[in-house]
């Protein structure tokens, strides 16, 4: 299978060399040239596979480069002891029709973890089919919870170095701590007095400047991306769909031919972007759910076809949507334009130029037809996690939250009470300030002390905190830069030393 540009100018490559670029160098995102033909999702329905089956079946279609055997050993180090369920991604129905796809039993306690504790393994084999002999920089914009997961997942992995700039003021205290106190010897964690969309365009700039790339070139380096951007982090999140769908047939009552909906929380359009790909391949989803906070530029896309950043940006409980950008929007741009390149460089050129642009007519019917979108404000988020404790006596975080929330709108609107799966994205603990302020009420969350509230929630509800995030108090501070985001090309070329 050959990987092709969303902007059509860059030549077709292999899987291997779409992951380790990232990037294309016209700009654009690379894609599958011609989607795989599944003509029955049986493949992936068996009866009593294992996430690591489901996930060798499904990556193999898209990575024909690589070896069944070199597949499966990636997948087998990537899920094992390093998840606290053996189901990897469990599915916790709180009704007869409704559950939460629990995609945060992973090191850095985030959905991040199903791609970036697969993509270094990917990227090592992927090294090595192409007699690739630079140093890998991975290059990492994030709102909260990549900047972690890629740090954890590249750790020491020999012949890379994972740099991650975040908004110095736009992350929980939790994620925060998470990236500042980051362990390994390759490992590179920048704050930025900015937002994300800021930080994002500082590490497109840097992939797209011709002099840089001569530069690292001469030194040795080469840059590729452990974001959503590239398509080797977009394709493993295709699975816990995919096994989700599994537990509702086999433990939950769906029927194999019966469709349900999936509802995403998503700011940078990844998760939900695996969901539709996983439609496309045969899940039978009836509705893609987009939910956002008041950052709500995707809901104002799919229900009007205008794409507008030109708006205010707002700091909420749910920061890893705080997104006015959303990156990988690019590819599903290139679907709705019925895979005509040249539509999507017309519309990424009046966002650059203009901050906005608006699909034609057709376009938009198709959009619509696939997603339904709608977005929680604080009070909304905040309102959505106590009345999921006091209903089902569940703990979910903010961003969670504003997919429940999102899903009741749904259910208001159009009555459609089929089967229904929330991505449950990240721990709650990851956000003690909000989950606590809604379960345990505003006096309870006045300290300012993140661990002291995560505390508080463990005691109140009786939940435990994972390890790895109540132990993060405890561990020493070991990245401390904080730059403007002018800087960010110059901090990298000190952190490589060119």
């Amino acid at each position: 299978m050959q990987y092709i540009s969303t902007r059509g100018q860059s030549r077709p490559v292999s899987a291997a060399e779409a992951l380790l670029t990232g990037l294309a160098p016209d700009g654009g995102l690379y894609l599958p040239e011609s989607f795989p033909a599944t003509a029955a999702v049986s493949p992936f329905t068996e009866p009593g596979l294992t996430y690591q089956q489901l996930a060798s079946r499904i990556l193999k279609l898209f990575l024909s480069d690589y070896t069944e055997a070199e597949l499966e050993a990636c997948i087998r180090h990537a899920y094992g002891g390093n998840f606290t369920s053996p189901a990897v991604t469990p599915v916790t129905m709180v009704g007869e029709k409704l559950g939460f796809l629990e995609l945060w039993h992973g090191p850095t306690c985030a959905f991040k973890d199903l791609a970036l504790q697969l993509l270094p393994r990917l990227l090592t084999v992927a090294a090595r089919k192409q007699r690739f002999d630079r140093e890998i920089i991975l290059l990492v914009a994030t709102s909260g919870d990549t900047g972690k997961a890629a740090l954890e997942g590249f750790k020491d992995v020999p012949g890379t170095k994972v740099i991650v700039f975040y908004p110095e003021d736009g992350v929980s205290a939790v994620q925060k701590r998470q990236m500042v106190t980051q362990e390994g010897t390759n490992t590179y964690v920048v704050g930025v007095t900015g937002n994300f969309d800021q930080a994002q365009a500082g590490v497109k700039a840097l992939f797209t400047d011709e002099e840089f790339q001569q530069e690292m070139a001469a030194a040795g380096k080469t840059f590729s991306s452990a974001n959503s951007i590239n398509w080797g982090r977009l394709v493993p999140q295709l699975v816990y769909y995919f096994k989700a769908w599994c537990d509702l047939c086999q433990n939950h009552g769906l029927a194999p031919d019966a469709t349900f909906n999936i509802v995403v929380p998503t700011g940078n359009f990844g998760n939900i972007l695996a969901a539709y790909y996983g439609k496309k391949l045969g899940l039978p989803v009836h509705k893609l759910i987009c939910a956002s906070n008041r950052n709500n530029v995707l809901t104002d896309f799919i229900r009007t076809g205008e794409y507008n950043r030109n708006r205010r940006f707002y700091q909420t409980l749910s920061p890893s949507m705080d997104i006015l950008v959303s990156s990988n929007l690019e590819r599903l741009l290139f679907d709705l334009a019925g895979a005509d390149p040249a539509q999507v460089r017309a519309y990424m050129d009046q966002l650059r130029e203009k901050g906005s642009y608006r699909l034609a007519a057709a376009e938009r019917e198709r959009l619509q037809e696939e997603f339904w979108a709608g977005y929680a404000d604080e009070a909304e988020t905040t309102a959505a996690i106590r009345r999921v404790y006091e209903r089902y006596h569940y703990l979910i975080d903010p961003h969670t939250a504003v997919g429940y929330k999102v899903y009741q709108d749904y259910l208001e609107a159009t009555g459609d009470d089929r089967p229904t799966i929330i991505a449950a994205t990240a721990s709650p603990f990851k956000f003690n300030y909000g989950v606590a302020q809604a379960v345990l009420g505003p006096e309870a969350a006045e300290t300012p002390d993140e661990f002291a509230l995560m505390a508080k929630l463990a005691a109140a509800t009786g939940v435990t905190p994972p390890a790895v995030l109540a132990g993060l108090q405890d561990k020493p501070v070991r990245h401390q830069r904080v730059i403007a985001p002018v800087a960010m090309a110059e901090t990298v070329r000190t952190i490589l030393g060119l």
